[in-house]
């Protein structure tokens, strides 16, 4: 069994900071990429960011220079750093990881989510 498990999330003024992370955890054999997503209300789940194993990055146009993503693999943890936080950038944010479990075939696992809300 292979859970991820997401904090972090909250409350915070416009161009204030927040920092996710997201742990795997259970009958891990590898990790391939993590990445985070997120879903306001009234829209449809969005890619923020992904890393891969080695480190390459990817980032969403809207939030690429104030967000970063990095991961520890010995931690089997992704985190997301989101500075210059702006009202758009209210929702809930999941992660997603492609792991292979210990028994299994590489699958992609979802977080439950976490809140962040962002006052103007």
């Amino acid at each position: 069994q292979v859970q991820l498990a997401e904090s972090g999330g909250g409350l915070v003024q416009a161009g204030g900071s927040l920092r996710l992370s997201c742990g795997a955890s259970g009958s891990i054999f590898s990790i391939n990429t993590m990445g985070w997503y997120r879903q306001a209300p009234g829209k449809q789940r969005e890619l923020v960011a992904l890393i891969t194993s080695g480190g390459m990055t990817t980032y969403s146009d809207s939030v690429k220079g104030r967000f970063t993503i990095s991961r520890d693999n010995g931690k089997n943890t992704v985190y997301l750093q989101m500075d210059s936080l702006k009202p758009e950038d209210t929702a809930v944010y999941y992660c997603k990881s492609r792991i292979t479990a210990r028994i299994g075939r590489p699958d992609d696992y979802w977080g439950q989510g976490t809140q962040v809300t962002v006052s103007s």
